[in-house]
């Protein structure tokens, strides 16, 4: 989507260990005009239509979640990383290892929030190397649910979560693929030479 290449080239930092920071308009301070855009995006790549659930991890990937679950007309839920005392009933629960975190973490899903009858859209803000969504691919799973998509704003391309997702099947689909991004910029999957 070349909006959103276009905001990265402008607003996007590239900080040492090719930590892509895209917080000025995707996931701390959140530009909902291109929210809505990125969410009639998505539209074109899943069949929305059969979907009854948006689901995404917590925090940063709830603010797209939320307006892709919005313009579907379906309710989003996400998958928190600890058990609050307001959680009750049973839980699904996917291990992970946090990239941003750099350490394990458990997702966590009220049973009472998914359920068999469910068509999951798993909607998120990025892909590293693919836990997160293979966290809540899991949650999916447990749960006896039908994964429709899943739909990431940015994919760190060099970082392979993208591409095990790819190879296993899923009906996966990235706005921005990130080749490289280092000191010399960023470069977007299918411009290098």
């Amino acid at each position: 989507m070349e909006q959103l290449k276009e905001r990265i080239r402008r607003d996007g930092r590239v900080l040492p260990g090719s930590i892509i920071k895209v917080d000025g308009f995707l996931n701390h301070r959140v530009d909902i005009r291109l929210m809505e855009e990125l969410a009639l995006e998505f539209a074109k790549y899943f069949d929305i239509s059969r979907i009854t659930m948006v689901l995404t991890a917590e925090a940063s990937g709830i603010a797209l979640a939320a307006i892709c679950a919005q313009r579907y007309g379906v309710p989003m839920v996400f998958a928190k990383k600890a058990k609050s005392d307001n959680i009750e009933g049973g839980l699904y629960q996917s291990e992970i290892f946090s990239y941003t975190y750099k350490k394990k973490v458990t997702q966590i899903l009220s049973r009472e929030w998914l359920t068999a009858g469910d068509r999951v859209l798993i909607i998120d803000d990025f892909m590293a190397n693919g836990e997160a969504v293979r966290g809540l691919c899991d949650i999916v799973s447990q749960a006896g649910a039908e994964l429709v998509g899943v739909g990431i704003a940015i994919e760190k391309g060099f970082q392979g979560g993208g591409d095990r997702l790819r190879a296993m099947g899923v009906n996966y689909h990235a706005l921005a693929v990130i080749q490289r991004a280092d000191e010399n910029g960023i470069v977007f999957r299918g411009e290098e030479p």
